[in-house]
């Protein structure tokens, strides 16, 4: 049997005002993790959606060749089929169903015609051996955290026979630790002869797990490289992604003034209903006119749960002591309109579920939380809606054909713009950057940085929680670090490392050097 398993041969698909794959060749050889990696808009995940059947046969051009023979999948049940499973990155699980229930819906273990639930349990537990989770299958998806979710679309896929694995940035919303765990996962399933396509925008990632890395520019291939013939390093990657050196991944600043203090939280505590305890404790943090403060902590430290808190949107939190200062004012924010008012803005983690409206277009997305500096006499002012929008499109480099592009057709990096595009047009003092660069890759986060440094130029403050420690080192002025609720450090950019952030997110730091 040939050693290549998979070839995409002159593969060109297109959507209305936009060539997305252009003749691209892409082969995989068998029992390989092959990865990859592209700009966002690359057509990374459109290729795999051609290979899955998502985008059926008839609606591209080229062949696909599976184990020797041409394919014409049609659907995604033709690909599964032959041993072909895709795992995107919004996973396709259901929350109100078991893990059981998930791993083999679409294909029940039946008896009779009826579901046989003795032996769906004892197979449930077999594949999440596969993929050492150790859980009870009968416990609901919504109470599993994301990186066991993940091992769990994996055991579903294992359950389908396959033998081909698309994962689509598996680690984007995972931790470290996580992260780690899958990556050796995927390692393990390699030694058992699954083959195995990851796109990632991680590329440290890349370079450790890699056997061979395509690189995707603008539609085509550019080319595709062998680990096993030689090493590959970061910024070659980077190289052949972008189509130039970068020699900085963070720019470089221009030199402005930090002025006053124009944001302080002060003792903040919050107790969550829902789960019947206090989620942040005694909190005391301050922004500076023009600065970056970054917000470091492991998953689950309540850097999220603090940033919603501050911004009004509480369901099920209450605010049991503390106090909001905006200038040396004291101030309270009881909804998100509230705290716009007042000039803050939240660029949610979650762009597709809360920070855009996927079916509405460019236009509407940039405007609709300020729509107010555009109706005269009870009437949208479209004429300037569409100059503002078009102005910012520009400012801030929005690929589209047009702003009357529906968002959900845009890559993940030009949907983050818009989500910028969306608070600039609000026009806020403070804007709270909630990882502001997940899922995207390494050109459009450059151009999100540089975005930054404009901002705070011009006098804005940004707080940026991000999970990515070199991100928070490369971008910010000062850092604050939180671990179960609590900030337990503050440093100075010049002064933080990866280590001692990770020793007060641990909060295992000596507190006394750093009060």
């Amino acid at each position: 049997m040939s050693d290549i398993i998979l070839e995409m041969r002159n593969i060109s698909k297109s959507f209305p005002g936009v060539k997305a794959l252009k003749n691209v060749n892409f082969s995989v050889r068998r029992g390989e993790i092959h990865c990859l990696v592209g700009e966002n808009g690359a057509g990374k995940s459109t290729l795999m959606k051609v290979l899955s059947g998502i985008y059926k046969h008839g609606s591209y051009e080229g062949d696909i060749v599976y184990n020797g023979n041409v394919m014409e999948f049609r659907s995604i049940k033709d690909s599964e089929h032959q041993g072909i499973a895709i795992i995107n990155q919004e996973l396709a699980l259901i929350p109100e169903l078991t893990v059981a229930e998930n791993i083999f819906f679409g294909h029940e273990r039946m008896k009779n015609s009826l579901i046989d639930w003795n032996e769906t349990m004892v197979q449930a537990k077999e594949y999440l051996s596969k993929v050492r989770l150790d859980i009870n299958p009968r416990t609901k998806i919504r109470d599993l955290r994301v990186g066991k979710q993940q091992l769990v679309e994996i055991a579903k896929a294992l359950s389908k026979n396959a033998k081909l694995m698309i994962l689509d940035e598996p680690t984007s919303s995972l931790n470290e630790e996580d992260s780690a765990n899958l990556l050796q996962l995927l390692r393990e399933l390699k030694e058992q002869d699954v083959t195995i396509i990851m796109i990632s925008h991680r590329l440290m990632e890349v370079v450790a797990i890699a056997d061979t890395v395509t690189v995707l520019r603008d539609g085509s291939t550019i080319c595709s490289i062998n680990t096993d013939e030689r090493e590959i390093t970061e910024g070659e990657i980077i190289k052949h992604m972008v189509g130039r050196e970068m020699d900085h991944i963070y720019p470089k600043r221009e030199s402005h003034d930090i002025g006053d203090v124009c944001f302080e939280v002060k003792n903040w505590s919050v107790y969550d209903t829902k789960l019947g305890r206090e989620i942040i404790h005694d909190l005391n943090l301050e922004v500076r006119k023009g600065e970056i403060v970054g917000l470091a902590g492991l998953m689950g430290a309540g850097r999220t749960e603090f940033a919603l808190s501050i911004f009004g949107n509480t369901p099920g939190y209450q605010i049991t002591s503390g106090q909001i200062l905006m200038n040396g004012n004291p101030v309270r924010f009881k909804t998100p309109n509230d705290a716009i008012e007042a000039g803050v803005a939240y660029a949610t983690e979650d762009r597709k579920r809360n920070g855009l409206v996927m079916i509405q277009d460019v236009r509407f997305n940039t405007t609709f939380a300020n729509l107010k500096s555009l109706v005269s006499h009870h009437v949208i002012n479209q004429n300037e809606e569409i100059i503002q929008t078009e102005k910012l499109r520009k400012d801030i480099n929005i690929k589209t054909p047009s702003i009357q592009q529906t968002v959900m057709n845009l890559s993940g990096g030009n949907q983050q713009k818009v989500v910028l595009a969306k608070w600039i047009f609000a026009n806020p003092n403070l804007m709270i950057l909630d990882e502001p660069t997940r899922g995207i890759d390494v050109g459009a986060k450059y151009e999100i940085y540089t975005l930054m440094n404009e901002m705070v130029r011009q006098g804005m403050s940004i707080i940026m929680i991000s999970s990515e420690l070199l991100e928070i080192l490369g971008m910010s002025d000062r850092i604050f670090v939180m671990c179960e609720g609590k900030i337990t450090g503050e440093l100075q950019a010049g002064e933080a490392t990866e280590q001692s952030i990770m020793r007060l997110a641990t909060n295992m730091e000596d507190k006394g050097s750093h009060e």
